[in-house]
């Protein structure tokens, strides 16, 4: 890679994970997910898929651990991108997830610090994991 190249490349890994850690941070560090809208909807939503017997099993319980799943999967596609080993991602998602559920628990009297969800952001973070490996692979035997 030529020096213009390595400099582009890590400018865009470093505007991504700014933009990643503030999102993660305005997800889960404030006081409050939910504004009455977006309940509402998310009410709407989660009542409409349970009245349909084909996806009559989702509960909102299950949309959240997905969505906590989802929102883990840039980490570890990160981590793989800053060409860090597959296991530093699961060790950073573990901490991370942890120091989340932490505050949670101790500041935010509003939100509920639960190890469900540090399992869904650690199975988030090997999903990316695996996904970047997998394109690396895939882009290098090509």
């Amino acid at each position: 890679m030529t020096q213009a190249v390595t400099k582009r490349r890590r400018a865009l890994l470093v505007a991504a994970s700014a933009l990643y850690a503030w999102g993660v941070w305005w997800m889960t560090l404030r006081p409050s997910i939910y504004d009455a809208d977006t309940a509402s909807v998310l009410d709407a939503v989660v009542r409409a898929l349970r009245s349909w017997p084909p996806t009559g099993w989702v509960t909102l319980d299950l949309v959240e651990f997905v969505a906590n799943v989802a929102l883990f999967v840039p980490l570890g596609m990160l981590v793989i991108a800053w060409r860090g080993r597959w296991w530093h991602g699961i060790l950073i998602a573990v901490v991370v997830s942890t120091a989340i559920e932490t505050i949670q628990l101790l500041f935010l009297p509003t939100r509920v610090a639960d190890v469900r969800d540090l399992v869904a952001n650690t199975t988030g973070a090997t999903l990316g994991i695996a996904l970047a490996l997998r394109v690396r692979a895939f882009t290098a035997s090509t």
